[in-house]
């Protein structure tokens, strides 16, 4: 194995820090390799050509969140402007940032400033559409900090929508549907130009049912586990250094029978397209030869099923499976 930073057995702390690898995550990012089927571009061009949002669906790890970004790259736009749901999430954050407290202390302290649009600051949507007029067409609901470069398109990401509570989209429709909202703080309404409507993509892992009025305001699409043939394709677009030659496909074909053959257990968080990258990532970084089988390297397939498992009775399953199907006959 090529790497080993930890042994647990060091007696003395190292002179110097140890050095660590530079993340190897940045090809597996890269909007440029993100692959996606026919049905999935077809839903994403529906959502284009009725400007509705994408609602996207679909198992942890099988590439939603990536897909804002290569649909922003493929449009020729900036990155996406991105909101990440939180439990206590409102409407409004998804919009605009108020700072109410710092608001509260300087008008009763008669200090600071006393303009409210100085605590005031745009997020993701409320950014996208802000952005999407001329400057000095909102000029007077411009922050001093919110750069504005200039009327543009943009692509909105809300990323994991299931997460907020159930009113969270309900109290959305509006700036949903119409892409306008209202500035209670600043008396003030803004809508987006009709010319250069944001992308808006919501991601969910259905880990609660979303309302049926936000549902009929969204193109839907799941996205399904990949088959064998696309993860080939993933993989060498995706993990520098297995890549197979047209002679030599053995670490790949051996790993994705591996993959497929876990996915098959009972485990309560199967691994999906994600947890297949940082698996591959692992082989090639530990130096696993395109040339070899899964079963010729025990010790890199032990050591990497840390990737593969992501709680404690999915790893005794894993490990107790490994050990009699592969170990053993090593």
């Amino acid at each position: 194995m090529s790497f080993q930073f930890i042994t647990g057995l060091a007696t003395e702390k190292p002179t110097q820090p140890v050095a660590l690898p530079q993340p190897s995550k940045k090809q597996q990012v890269d909007p440029k390799g993100y692959l996606m089927d026919p049905a999935l571009a077809d839903a994403v061009n529906v959502a284009l050509l009725l400007s509705q949002p994408l609602l996207l669906t679909g198992e942890p790890g099988t590439g939603k969140t990536q897909l804002a970004y290569r649909v922003a790259w493929e449009l020729g736009l900036e990155e996406p402007l991105r909101f990440d749901t939180k439990s206590g999430s409102t409407a409004r954050d998804v919009l605009y940032r108020y700072d109410t407290l710092s608001r509260f202390h300087a008008a009763n302290t008669n200090s600071g400033s006393q303009d409210n649009l100085d605590y005031l600051d745009y997020v993701a949507l409320g950014a996208a559409i802000v952005l999407s007029r001329k400057p000095e067409e909102v000029r007077d609901i411009l922050p001093p900090q919110f750069q504005h470069p200039g009327s543009r398109r943009s692509v909105v990401l809300v990323d994991e929508i299931d997460k907020a509570p159930r009113d969270f989209p309900n109290d959305l429709l509006l700036e949903v549907d119409a892409l306008r909202f209202r500035i209670p703080e600043l008396n003030k309404e803004v809508e987006a130009d009709p010319a250069l409507r944001p992308v808006l993509i919501i991601t969910s892992n259905s880990e609660q049912n979303l309302p049926d009025a936000f549902l009929r305001r969204c193109i839907y699409y799941h996205i399904p586990p990949q088959e064998r043939s696309q993860l080939a394709k993933i993989i060498c677009n995706r993990v520098p250094g297995v890549t197979p030659t047209q002679e030599n496909h053995v670490l790949l074909d051996s790993g994705l029978d591996f993959f497929e053959e876990v996915r098959r257990l009972d485990l309560r968080k199967p691994p999906a397209t994600a947890e297949l990258l940082n698996w591959f990532q692992i082989l090639a970084d530990s130096g696993v030869p395109v040339t070899a089988k899964i079963r010729e390297i025990p010790e890199v397939l032990t050591t990497s099923l840390p990737t593969l498992a992501k709680t404690k009775d999915d790893r005794d399953i894993l490990t107790a499976w490994v050990r009699e199907t592969f170990l053993k006959t090593t």
